[in-house]
């Protein structure tokens, strides 16, 4: 069974950092899309990073460029967003998705949607200006 667990969460003020983790168990971790997606209270899912643990492609949306980066650890079964400067907002959760690659996978076919297999259960954000 595939499990994601998401931590790190918590307050980070404007221009301070967090780093979130996403820690996965049940599937061969170097084969997997993984993505970080938020959803703020009353707005739909969004995307924010995906990797591929097979070759560490990885791409962002443009809100946050520049300052998230999205790394995975295979010895640890992990991926990380870390995130510098983040805007304040309301309380935010942060959720960690993954998908099977595939064998036809491609690093420009890369892709991680709200449609992907396994979610974790989300964790807290508050950035505060």
């Amino acid at each position: 069974e595939v499990q994601l667990v998401e931590s790190g969460g918590g307050l980070v003020q404007a221009g301070g950092s967090l780093r979130l983790s996403c820690s996965a168990s049940g599937f061969t971790f170097d084969d997997y899309a993984i993505g970080w997606f938020r959803q703020a209270p009353g707005k739909e899912r969004e995307g924010v990073s995906c990797i591929s643990s097979r070759d560490g492609t990885t791409y962002y949306a443009d809100s946050v460029k520049g300052r998230f980066t999205s790394s995975s650890d295979g010895s640890k079964n992990t991926v990380y967003l870390q995130m510098n400067n983040p805007t304040p907002e309301a309380t935010v959760v942060y959720y960690c998705a993954a998908s099977p690659l595939g064998l036809a996978y491609v690093s420009y076919l890369l892709v991680c949607d709200t449609d992907m297999d396994s979610w974790g259960q989300g964790t807290l954000v508050t950035v505060s200006s």
